[in-house]
């Protein structure tokens, strides 16, 4: 039986016309400190919303870092964002002493961001395991690999090595007690657009379903990856409940039902935060409905070409319904490019307004956490 903990808050019940779920890691031995993650979320979640950034520690507009002590976050707010995303990006497709660096990379970062009481969530730029391509379809070189990685594919074999490079990490993070610390993984992004090769012109709903079932399954069964949170972030493509949950595997393999959107948000200078509000509660009501935390996974506008877009778009779009969210995190900082950015930078017009956003009480930043994992 799950504690009174992993029941996180609710009990089955009539709320506003939907049906909420009692909230269960799909992980029946998932450790203390991620029941107590998950948990914490969710109550936080009734009045504020973390806010993240992605490679937040490991470089920014015109740096690159080694220590995960710096942020652009930090140097305009005085605070780290609450939650900062990695990359499984280098865990497979590479000699095996890159993916060794690359593991040593990743738990050093996510021990770092654990140690001052912040969250983790890692992606997942799968690079394609059975033909060129990258993590991108490339027409003339991309195969469609998910067939391949499945039970029963030829590949499947060769999958479960990439996952066990997935579980070394996973298991080599450790608090200062040995605790492992728990991640938020979320494979598979944007699985409804056809970038990818793993997106939806290149796998049947089965293949993609098994895949992820499989997946999860072979983490935390069978390499006994216990401080995993699962999350499904298709891209925004969807207009109702059922286009988002066509690709959903299933309660039993998913924690978060979140998605990622830029289109909505300002991407190309295209704005329709109308829309992006209602896909927003789409995903917090399926959330609800199903016994699962919500997020907006991914989001943020280029440049931050709007120098207003923090507090006028995404915090106002953020605050109108009361919608009930974990987090929601923002592209990275290029540590190079001149225009690829997500977040202000000292000397950045945005700046200003970047401040207001992170003084907004319902906004939380790593500042602001209390022990997310008691």
């Amino acid at each position: 039986m799950k504690t009174i903990l992993s029941m996180v808050l609710w009990q089955a019940c009539l709320f506003g016309g939907i049906h909420l779920q009692a909230q269960i890691l799909t992980d029946s031995r998932a450790t203390k400190q991620t029941e107590a993650l998950y948990g914490n979320l969710s109550k936080l979640a009734e009045h504020h919303i973390l806010f993240g950034h992605q490679h937040a520690t490991e470089y920014g507009h015109g740096w690159v870092g080694n220590d995960f002590t710096r942020s652009d976050v930090k140097s305009v707010t005085g605070s780290h964002p609450a939650v900062i995303g990695v990359d499984f990006n280098g865990l497979s497709g590479k000699p095996d002493s890159a993916v060794a660096k690359a593991k040593l990379w990743l738990i050093k970062n996510i021990e770092a961001t654990y140690s001052r009481g912040g969250v983790t969530t890692a992606a997942w730029h799968f690079i394609n395991p059975v033909s060129a391509g990258g993590f991108y379809w490339v027409d003339t070189v991309s195969k469609p690999a998910v067939k391949y990685i499945i039970p029963g594919g030829s590949f499947n074999e060769g999958y479960k090595k990439i996952l066990n490079n997935i579980a070394d990490v996973a298991k080599g993070c450790r608090g200062k007690n040995g605790e492992a610390i728990p991640i938020i993984f979320r494979p598979f992004h944007e699985l409804d657009g056809d970038w990818f090769w793993w997106g939806k012109s290149h796998c049947t709903v089965a293949e993609f379903k098994t895949l992820w079932q499989f997946t999860v399954t072979y983490l935390r069964d069978s390499l006994q990856v216990h401080n995993f949170i699962y999350a499904f972030s298709p891209d925004c493509k969807f207009t109702s409940a059922d286009e988002y949950s066509e690709r959903y595997p299933g309660n039993n393999w998913v924690d978060i039902a979140g998605f990622d959107d830029y289109a909505d948000f300002g991407r190309d200078g295209k704005y329709d935060l109308v829309t992006g509000l209602k896909k927003l509660k789409i995903v917090s009501n399926f959330a609800a409905q199903n016994g699962k935390l919500a997020a907006f996974t991914e989001t943020g506008l280029e440049s931050v070409a709007d120098s207003n877009w923090y507090t006028q778009s995404l915090l106002k779009t953020l605050k109108q319904a009361q919608l009930k969210l974990a987090y929601v995190l923002v592209w990275r900082n290029d540590s190079k490019s001149a225009t690829h950015f997500y977040t202000p930078f000292p000397g950045h017009a945005g700046v200003p307004d970047f401040i207001k956003f992170y003084n907004d009480d319902y906004t939380w930043f790593e500042k602001d956490l209390p022990g997310l994992y008691k």
